[in-house]
């Protein structure tokens, strides 16, 4: 039988494109489905969740309606990002609000809830390197279960976002290591009194509302974020150097709370000679009427109960110590920020050495019995906590469980055995040295044990890993007859 040669040729371009299609039905058969949407993080070791991997946030601008405490308020977040890699789709922490439509770059996207992540699909993928900003119309719940983000006042609202509820109130990448320049634009009843972080950048009365605007000069981590909403005086004065106080504090309380008020200039100053100048661009306190069991220290506005300056039973130097702890955040904590939440003891080991420290030159209460009283709880602290630098993973359902004693008086004594094998002098330089080379930054246990290396001149690391990592508590230098008490049955 003979073949017409253009028959045989449309024949074997049949063949090929059936086997073609046949190749590629088994590859689409065979190959993975790519991955469902879920919650993802930065991989940190207390909160594996947070923070959202693929991209780094520059700035953040939020805008709040609030009309009263039992109701939402409406919130428009606008995000502006570099991506760092190439983002098919993206992962913002929020939950406790609803979400009514994202776009990115301007076009609607797709967005689906996973557990306290959103999931967000651009129209468009973004390459990596590439500025993109994300606008997410929401809105923010203050009926909340205590686990952080919006704190009720007798008059209105106040934040209290550490360690992980920023995302409670807010879309963005909820951890310490991205942090971001951040604007506030909230409008409230124009009886009511707001203030944010940072500078007043603008006030408007429309009819019966006020929108108030104010702007950080620096970058900020979520759980730092503050906006405080209520019937509030807002004292200001001058601290060293010029620096723009201001206090918020309940209108009818104003003059009482003065005495303590006033002393934040002096405090500022204390704290300048020991590590540096004052690192933002204006201070104060914030004096709520609300049961927090905490004080907390929000960038550049440091939050207070009212109960602590208002209650007998404390006395004068407890109250300013406390005032020199969260002060002290603003150097430690604030503008050098953890790059994990292991890290922990970076801050609050430093803000209870200064408050300690603090206590010992104005009212006579010596660091070393605290520290001699700290190393004999500090077995039990580590078996209660962990160690300093390694912490025990939060309690379930009680996220702030990880601010144990370890990380407060057990990572001051770290600091302490530190500064008794290097001296006073190597220390000090250590101090103002960290401020100011990671200042707007973030850093990490080893960059601190490197600079301890480096300002003292002998390697630091086999001394500092025992006490910052170990079960057991390291002999003190200077002190062989301390003893750490066994911890009981």
């Amino acid at each position: 039988m003979s073949h017409s040669p253009e028959r045989s040729s449309r024949r074997r371009r049949s063949a090929r494109r059936a086997a073609l299609l046949a190749v590629a039905a088994a590859l689409v058969l065979g190959a993975a489905a790519p991955p469902a949407p879920g919650a993802l993080g930065v991989g940190d070791r207390l909160f594996p969740t947070l923070g959202n991997p693929g991209y780094d946030i520059a700035a953040y601008d939020i805008t709040l309606g609030y009309r009263a405490n039992n109701e939402p308020l409406t919130a428009v977040t606008r995000i502006v990002a570099r991506a760092t890699d190439p983002l098919e789709r993206f992962n913002l922490d929020f939950t406790h609000g609803t979400i009514s439509s994202v776009e990115v770059d301007g076009a609607p996207a797709r967005f689906t809830p996973a557990d306290e992540d959103v999931v967000v699909t651009p129209a468009h993928p973004v390459p990596s390197g590439g500025a993109f900003t994300v606008t997410v119309h929401h809105t923010s719940d203050p009926r909340g279960d205590g686990e952080g983000g919006w704190v009720h006042t007798t008059d209105g609202l106040v934040m209290a976002n550490q360690a992980d509820a920023g995302h409670r109130v807010f879309p963005g990448s909820d951890h310490p290591s991205d942090k971001a320049m951040f604007t506030f634009r909230v409008t409230a009843p124009k009886e009511l009194t707001v203030v944010a972080n940072g500078l007043a950048a603008g006030r408007e009365t429309n009819g019966a509302t006020t929108t108030w605007t104010y702007r950080t000069l620096h970058p900020m981590a979520t759980e730092l974020a503050q906006v405080a909403i209520g019937r509030s005086a807002v004292p200001e004065r001058s601290g060293p150097g010029g620096l723009k106080l201001r206090d918020v504090v309940p209108a009818g309380d104003q003059k009482a709370l003065e005495t303590w008020t006033a002393k934040t200039p002096e405090h500022i100053a204390w704290m300048e000679k020991k590590v540096g100048r004052y690192p933002f661009e204006t201070y104060g306190v914030l004096i709520a009427d609300a049961s927090t069991g905490f004080e907390l220290e929000t960038q550049t506005l440091s939050l207070f109960e009212r109960d602590i300056f208002s209650k007998p039973g404390f006395p004068a130097w407890y109250i300013e110590s406390v005032m020199v702890h969260e002060l002290s955040h603003q150097w430690f904590g604030d503008s050098v920020s953890p790059r994990v939440w292991s890290d922990l003891w970076l801050n609050e080991g430093h803000a209870t050495w200064y408050e300690a420290l603090y206590a010992e030159e104005k009212s006579g209460r010596k660091l070393v019995d605290r520290m001699r009283a700290a190393y004999e709880l500090s077995d039990r602290m580590r078996a209660d906590g962990g160690p300093p630098a390694a912490p025990t993973p939060p309690v379930r359902g009680k996220k702030i469980s990880i601010f144990r004693p370890v990380v407060y008086d057990g990572a001051a004594l770290v600091l302490y055995a530190l500064r008794q094998r290097i001296g006073a002098a190597a220390f000090d330089r250590l101090e103002r040295t960290w401020v100011q080379r990671h200042r707007d930054a973030t850093a990490t246990t080893a960059d601190f044990v490197a600079l301890a290396t480096e300002v003292s001149g002998r390697d630091q690391s086999a001394f500092l890993r025992p006490w910052l990592y170990g079960r057991h508590t390291p002999p003190m230098p200077g002190h062989p007859d301390w003893k750490a008490a066994a911890k009981p049955a």
